[in-house]
């Protein structure tokens, strides 16, 4: 099974702009995943939808995933408006008022959470939303089971990003994953990079955004002085690919722009591959 994951679109931050950046990226980012060989069984699109939550947006959101060879499954981040985007995406498997759903047709099982709260950037989890997780894990405790959200429960280093551990939201989070063997990892966003660490007994794998990413600038931060750090920095688009090789969940990541190619699989590089492959056992 293989998911591909984008994420942190923010679609309509130039609202007035026909050739809007953030559209250009998505749309190089859609042309790479559209490209892949084998092709994504499915496509997370993992929150910050749109930069300002507002129905235009979510319209041309949904026009860019028109023609996509694969089915799209969304989880809402802290830029995005609930009703604005069931406007749109009807579809959406709302349930109490969030968007929170299984996806239970492939070797994994995918479920995706809802860590939004309207007028927050931080994350949140509240009991109505604790308490549907664990009826669904409690539905399927013997399945390998992603678990899919915008927020990291996690402290990732950057200061004005990070998640503060002791939010009673990631606490409520833990304890409805604490002991549950069958979760093979935790995706998300929010961080604009790609971020891997282990958190609870849970590998947690965040995403590289296809808008503009965060700077990597690990230094404590004052709100009290301006001091001129990087914060957006506009390197490449990018996305993960998940791929369940049917005992592990593997994270890949990678830019949706061309490479410049070192090495082809040709007649002078064919015994060296056909050697290695031989030493797989059969």
């Amino acid at each position: 099974m293989l998911v591909a994951q984008i994420t942190d679109i923010h679609l309509g931050f130039e609202p007035d702009s026909p050739g809007e950046f953030n559209r250009q990226r998505l749309d190089a980012t859609l042309a790479a995943l559209t490209a892949l060989d084998p092709p994504p069984d499915l496509m997370l699109a993992t929150g910050d939808l749109v930069d300002r939550g507002d129905v235009a947006s979510y319209r041309r959101l949904r026009e860019a995933f028109a023609e996509l060879p694969f089915p799209v499954h969304y989880a809402l981040g802290n830029h995005d408006v609930r009703h604005n985007f069931a406007e749109v995406f009807p579809e959406a498997p709302l349930t109490d008022g969030f968007l929170q759903y299984t996806i239970d047709d492939g070797p994994v099982r995918l479920v995706v959470i809802d860590t939004l709260e309207e007028g927050r950037h931080g994350g949140a989890f509240c009991d109505a939303r604790a308490a549907w997780l664990r009826q669904t894990l409690d539905a399927a405790p013997d399945r390998p089971t992603l678990i899919v959200q915008h927020h990291p429960p996690v402290e990732v280093g950057i200061a004005w990003m990070n998640t503060d551990p002791a939010e009673p939201w990631v606490h409520r989070l833990a304890d409805c994953l604490r002991g549950r063997d069958n979760v093979i990892g935790l995706v998300c966003g929010h961080i604009h990079r790609a971020i891997v660490t282990r958190w609870e007994d849970v590998v947690v794998a965040t995403c590289p955004s296809t808008a503009p990413p965060v700077a990597l600038e690990l230094k404590p931060i004052d709100p009290a002085v301006a001091d001129g750090r990087p914060l957006i920095v506009a390197d490449p688009p990018a996305y993960a690919l998940h791929w369940w090789n049917g005992r592990e969940l593997i994270s890949h990541y990678d830019t949706a722009t061309d490479h410049q190619v070192l090495a082809h699989y040709d007649e002078g590089l064919q015994a060296m591959i056909g050697a290695m492959l031989e030493e797989r056992p059969v």
